[in-house]
């Protein structure tokens, strides 16, 4: 076990040199096999009407004067012991990890990420638990009772919410909870600070999401379920006098956990990535309206950032789904 986590951790390391090579190459490699020059990228980065020395002296700092591959190195020294910037009159310090420093805002990026990972992670992890109770409950419960009036009740209530858009869905659970039914807050509190109010205020988006998520749960769990139900193995767990409810849960449900599990494994990385139309529907100022705040800015820095940020999570998240294969699963072993 140990050895495949080693394995597993190097490959990941490997992964995310590859993501951040290609998400470098997309931002400032790309424009220039177009045809974009260096001083036009500079120019993005300055008001309009810039001087010929304004422009050389952004294409120095951002290092577009040099190859891509020089830069490219740059950039992960920064990550790895820190970078400073030329600003002319003084000298802007990133310190290590360091992810990029704005010219627009400047600010380095990384202590930008880090002041609004924690809103990300409440809106994702509150948001990951209720639709994953409430989406393998309904699945387990439909798949035990099929064609029932409660599978084909909840069946079509989650076809419902797969199909509805988050900004419908939050729109609307703004104007229930917070002016029809004026019973949670509007403003984002640490969880430190008042971890009452941190709920009161992240649960309409919570419902949002959960409504979304998990119907998707749902339909898995019920699909797996039913498959698993009529194994060999199930039969046997019946035959030596267990009661339903171990046989559902112990085993039936343990075995039906696999794509669940890696499902949710994509959901919660892409999510700690940056819930972009949630934030911005409920006005949280996460890493995903970081992200939009970037692309509106064009603030490529700050773009670059939040991707090999969104890239960490989602590779983190298909590295814990394969170290929990085996504990979900004893048929699945791990070589």
């Amino acid at each position: 076990m140990i050895s495949y986590i080693l394995r597993r951790t190097a490959a990941a390391v490997i992964l995310l040199l590859v993501v951040s090579a290609v998400t470098f190459a997309i931002f400032f490699l790309l424009p220039r096999m177009v045809g974009q020059s260096a001083d036009q990228l500079a120019q993005q980065y300055i008001g309009k009407s810039p001087s010929k020395a304004d422009i050389l002296a952004v294409k120095h700092n951002l290092g577009l004067d040099q190859p891509v591959y020089v830069q490219y190195w740059h950039f992960i020294k920064g990550i790895v012991v820190g970078a400073s910037y030329d600003l002319g009159p003084t000298t802007a310090h990133c310190d290590a990890p360091c992810f990029g420093y704005s010219f627009k805002t400047h600010q380095a990026v990384w202590p930008e990420l880090t002041s609004r990972i924690p809103v990300t992670l409440s809106l994702a992890a509150g948001a990951a638990v209720l639709w994953l109770v409430s989406g393998v409950a309904v699945g387990v419960i439909s798949a035990l009772k099929p064609r029932s009036l409660f599978d084909r009740t909840f069946m079509g209530v989650a076809l419902a919410g797969v199909s509805l858009p988050m900004f419908f869905t939050g729109s609307l659970a703004i104007l229930l909870f917070r002016y029809k039914i004026p019973i949670f807050g509007d403003t984002y509190v640490p969880f430190t600070e008042n971890p009452a109010q941190w709920a009161n205020t992240l649960f309409p988006a919570w419902c949002s999401l959960a409504l979304l998520y998990s119907a998707i749960y749902a339909r898995l769990t019920r699909s797996g379920m039913m498959e698993t139900m009529n194994e060999d193995f199930i039969r046997t767990a019946r035959a030596k006098g267990l009661r339903e409810g171990k046989v559902v849960v112990r085993h039936g449900l343990r075995a039906a956990l696999t794509p669940i599990i890696t499902v949710f494994g994509m959901d919660l990385g892409l999510l700690l990535g940056g819930a972009v139309i949630t934030e911005h529907v409920f006005s949280l100022h996460g890493v995903g309206a970081y992200a939009v705040q970037g692309i509106t800015d064009n603030d490529l820095p700050l773009i670059l950032g939040v991707t090999l940020l969104a890239a960490f999570f989602v590779v983190v998240a298909n590295l814990l789904v394969d170290l929990l294969y085996a504990a979900a699963d004893p048929r699945v072993r791990l070589s």
